[in-house]
């Protein structure tokens, strides 16, 4: 679910459906020089273009280990799906303000995870913090909040 706060911060609070959260990221690469497309035929030119492929090799290496990631992950999520269903395992809660961690909490059942996920945007619409909204009254338990 997307919520707004007072401030305008876009936060999305989900359901997680792994039992742990990506470690890998590409960030934000932006678009970089096209070297590629300017060089020449000459000696020079070769030379420019090996040492810009030298440099390219640990985003190429990069690449192949987040997409390896995800490829793994896909191939759990069934299991992870069927542990949750059949095992009863508790949902986790996630809170990301845009797309960057934030916080998160057990939140039981799919009905129980439905009502925190509603629960903790209403929080963040009225511009609480989450796990005042999640946790109305109760400190945080298990992890310290994030600084906002």
């Amino acid at each position: 679910m997307k919520v707004v706060d007072p401030q305008g911060r876009t936060w999305r609070v989900s359901r997680r459906w792994m039992p742990w959260r990506r470690k890998s990221s590409t960030g934000d690469w932006g678009t970089g020089p096209d070297l590629a497309g300017n060089l020449g035929d000459d000696p020079i030119s070769m030379v420019i273009g090996c040492f810009a492929m030298i440099l390219f090799i640990p985003v190429l290496v990069l690449a192949v280990v987040v997409a390896a990631e995800m490829l793994l992950l896909l191939a759990l999520l069934p299991f992870a799906i069927l542990g949750r269903v059949l095992l009863g395992r508790h949902w986790r809660v996630e809170v990301r303000e845009g797309w960057t961690f934030a916080w998160e909490v057990e939140a039981g059942d799919w009905a129980q995870s439905r009502r925190t996920i509603e629960h903790v945007a209403q929080g963040l619409r009225a511009g609480m913090p989450p796990w005042q909204a999640a946790l109305p009254g109760q400190p945080p338990a298990g992890q310290p909040p994030p600084p906002v």
